[in-house]
């Protein structure tokens, strides 16, 4: 089966990311605002721009993002306004979303119409089953990565000392939290060191809890290029993440592409699919201080061949989230669809459609 493929990006700018940048580099990929981010752009060019964009492409499948976003709320509205079928991705599971009775239910019907979902993992199934019709195409491997830009060519060493963690530096990612149980980390093993990567509001404001804890082995690294972090990867003995949510977390698949064990908040929908408890890391309670300590003592006190039975661990887990898997993964699910008539609109639920334009919706993202 041939398949053309083309990918629209809305805007250039705007990324909470420092190091999520556009280059067009691709003829398939085209940014339409990359020079601009949303807040700079009144919604009815967004909208008119993005559906002429379709129009130019014609495609038969549009994959777009939740309703919530303007991609995917403009997505649907093409693609059920021209026939043509329709399939969300979303990695934030309803219930971790706070919404009113109305909203929630106008965004249920809009998702009852899509074709197809496409999401990260077989534990998502039981939240969106019940907001589609049994017919509607689900399938997996949506949040990987380029596992071959963090393996290393050798074996991962685990003699190390260094606990990492990748984060903004924002409320949800529950830092201070780590610190406080650090506390209890460095009195029993003083020769362990943490190292933050990441910048954010909370910099100055960690720094010094961190000053006012007494803590030694602490160190900021700040904001360090996406390029470099598999270097610290390698020198790291394991990754850790405390966050109070995550949608999903890529930056668990990172380290355990780099053969890190990982030591992450229950919180993360990533440890549903990727933790496996005392394989290849530990889950804690985020908001439990010493439970979050005795996780990571537990891993700081394996011996080195137990270290390295859990680096091994990760890369054989992480190895089924590939580049490798999400293609096959859509590549079945486009041939699949191919032989499907559209999913029918209900009047409702189409007026709602052309009404609804979608938004940049960051809700959650820094703070619950």
């Amino acid at each position: 089966m041939h398949v053309d493929f083309y990918a629209i990006e809305l805007f250039g700018k705007g990324s909470p990311y420092s190091f999520d940048t556009y280059e067009n580099k691709e003829n398939w990929w085209t940014c339409l605002f990359p020079d601009k981010s949303y807040d700079e752009i009144p919604n009815n060019t967004i909208r008119e721009t993005f559906l002429n964009k379709l129009d130019e492409i014609n495609p038969d499948i549009v994959i777009g993002s939740s309703i919530v976003f303007f991609a995917g709320a403009l997505g649907i509205r093409w693609a059920k306004n021209n026939h043509k079928k329709f399939v969300m991705f979303d990695d934030a599971k309803p219930s971790q979303v706070k919404r009113s009775f109305l909203v929630r239910t106008i965004k249920n019907l809009i998702i009852h119409q899509v074709d197809g979902l496409w999401l990260p993992s077989a534990d998502y199934d039981e939240a969106y089953k019940p907001l589609v019709p049994r017919y509607t195409l689900i399938f997996h491997g949506y949040n990987c990565i380029d596992n071959n830009l963090f393996r290393f060519k050798e074996k991962k060493e685990m003699h190390f000392t260094t606990v990492t963690c990748v984060a903004r530096l924002v409320p949800i990612k529950n830092i201070d939290n780590l610190l406080r149980a650090w506390t209890i980390i460095e009195k029993k093993r003083p020769d362990y060191k943490l190292a933050i990567i990441g910048d954010g509001p909370e910099f100055v404001s960690l720094n010094e809890l961190t000053l006012s804890l007494g803590l030694k082995t602490i160190v900021f690294l700040g904001a360090i290029n996406n390029s470099d972090i598999p270097t610290y990867f390698y020198n790291s003995v394991a990754f850790v993440l405390p966050s109070l949510s995550e949608s999903w977390g890529l930056v668990v698949n990172e380290a355990m592409a780099a053969g890190l064990p990982i030591l992450i908040s229950n919180k993360i929908n990533a440890a549903n699919a990727l933790l496996q408890e005392g394989v290849n890391g530990y889950g804690y309670e985020p908001l439990d201080i010493e439970n979050m300590a005795e996780k990571i003592m537990n891993f700081i006190n394996l011996s080195v061949p137990e270290k390295i039975k859990m680096s091994d661990s990760s890369l054989e887990i992480i190895n089924g989230m590939s580049y490798e898997n999400m293609g096959d993964e859509l590549l079945n699910a486009v041939y699949n669809l191919s032989h499907e008539k559209p999913a029918k609109v209900s009047g409702l639920a189409r007026l709602i459609i052309n009404i609804w334009h979608g938004r940049y919706n960051t809700a959650g993202w820094n703070k619950l």
